[in-house]
């Protein structure tokens, strides 16, 4: 086992590592930009090395200052966490050339998975249920596009093959519309992703964003730990998760589970990863795979007993996993809440001092977050301060106990969103888990039109 890694994050999930390492007897190396010098997480590292001044590029995107805090304090792993590096493939060779531990995939794993056509190849190989779309990337005349989506029939949604983030898309639901789009999205992707592959999927009109989390060490061992329903989002940002997704059968689960579990024994995967699939009809629609740790990944954790954090580290030192599909049990109902620093329905971010903190608690409450009373929110970062986790024998109790949750939770000094989850927690379409990625939109834009004539 590692003695000692680095955590080449911040917020939340550098705590969230860091306090994994500790149950584990690893000691930790925090990496910091300017403003983040007086976080939690930096003061309960066992060392932490300043990596430049506050903007991304000049820290936390800063690969020779992380490869360079490691070598000085002689770390021997790194490890990603979300967001920023963690799905840079460029970031995962130059760190296994360095002589560390990446703890994720294989950097060729990663541009597989990363570049949206080569994975939906690489998951109809695998026999994982697909959107109908394009083979590969449009072709560059036009005409011989128009062919092409005609055989998908309209509406269609054109993607960045290097996208992600909810960027470089566009839905036409009209040919008249698809030349212009097409062009748009392509100089949008070369500019956001540097590369200007585009493909056309089926557009489904009403679906749901459901996720399978899977786990898998270097020896072939693969087991899913279920599914995430992920469809409460805003400009495709998910806000609100929860494990089990309501609705879903234990069969249609193993069946999922199970393809994508083959999937990455077949792509020698390595680590923890998440299969990404719209759900509409009954039917799973493949549409991307996220080779890292997700957000939302302690809602799993909460209904399986596993911590994904601690199996990641062991599945980097090379060990096997610990059980087989059949050891997995799925027990009660996991929901967890984002807290952002931003106005509630106008989602604007509200960065500044936090002059009242209190935390809830309580049977089944779960709160991971790296803010404090006094603490100072960065305008140059994520609006993300913590999540609130609520786990229950059933989704009701699981609702019950969030409400009380966020009732209880105290952030003075600047705006949040936990208003906007209080609605939602009382919303009869919430309530009644038949809602779509589309619904949460809605339900902004229809309170916002309503301040709006009130005003």
């Amino acid at each position: 086992m590692f003695e000692k890694i680095l955590i080449a994050n911040r917020g939340e999930i550098a705590l969230r590592i860091q306090r994994a390492c500790r149950v584990m007897g690893i000691k930790t190396v925090a990496v910091y930009s300017e403003a983040d010098s007086e976080a939690k997480y930096v003061k309960l590292a066992d060392e932490s090395v300043c990596i430049g001044p506050a903007p991304v590029a000049q820290s936390y995107l800063n690969i020779p200052a992380i490869i360079s805090s490691a070598e000085v304090t002689d770390a021997e792993a790194i490890h990603p966490g979300y967001g920023f590096l963690s799905e840079n493939a460029d970031f995962a060779e130059r760190v296994e050339k360095s002589g560390f531990v990446f703890i994720g995939p294989r950097p060729e794993t990663i541009r597989l998975m990363g570049d949206k056509v080569s994975a939906k190849n690489a998951m109809i190989a695998a026999g994982v249920p697909c959107v109908p779309g394009s083979e590969g990337a449009l072709p560059e005349d036009i005409d011989a596009i128009r062919k092409v989506v005609k055989e998908i029939g309209y509406p269609v949604i054109i993607k960045a093959a290097g996208g992600g983030g909810g960027r470089g898309m566009r839905v036409v639901h009209t040919e008249a519309a698809l030349p212009n789009a097409v062009i748009m999205t392509r100089n949008e992707a070369q500019a956001a992703f540097g590369n200007p592959v585009v493909y056309a999927e089926k557009y489904l009109e009403n679906p749901r964003h459901i996720e399978f989390q899977l786990l898998i060490d270097e020896h072939g061992n693969a087991v899913h730990l279920g599914e995430r329903d992920c469809s409460l989002q805003r400009r495709h940002q998910k806000i609100l998760e929860e494990a089990p997704a309501p609705g879903i059968s234990e069969e249609l689960r193993n069946k999922i589970g199970e393809r994508c579990a083959e999937a990455c024994r077949k792509i020698k995967y390595r680590g923890v990863g998440t299969f990404e699939f719209l759900f509409e009809n009954n039917e799973f629609y493949f549409i991307e795979m996220n080779t890292r740790l997700q957000v939302e990944h302690p809602v799993t954790e909460s209904v399986t007993g596993i911590d994904l954090v601690q199996a990641q580290i062991n599945v980097a030192a090379g060990k096997k996993l610990l059980y087989t599909q059949q050891d997995i049990a799925f027990k009660g109902h996991a929901i967890e809440c984002r807290i952002n620093a931003e106005d509630a329905y106008k989602l604007t971010p509200s960065a500044g001092r936090i002059t009242q903190y209190h935390a809830p608690g309580g049977p089944g409450v779960r709160v991971d977050s790296h803010v404090y009373h006094n603490y100072m929110v960065p305008p140059y970062y994520d609006s993300m301060i913590g999540k609130i986790i609520a786990y229950g024998d059933t989704r009701e109790q699981a609702i019950a106990r969030m409400r009380i949750a966020l009732s209880e939770m105290v952030v003075q000094g600047i705006k949040t969103n936990i208003p906007l989850h209080l609605d939602l927690l009382a919303d009869a379409t919430f309530l009644s888990g038949q809602f779509s990625i589309h619904y949460l939109e809605h339900k902004l834009a229809l309170h916002n039109q309503q301040v709006e004539q009130a005003g």
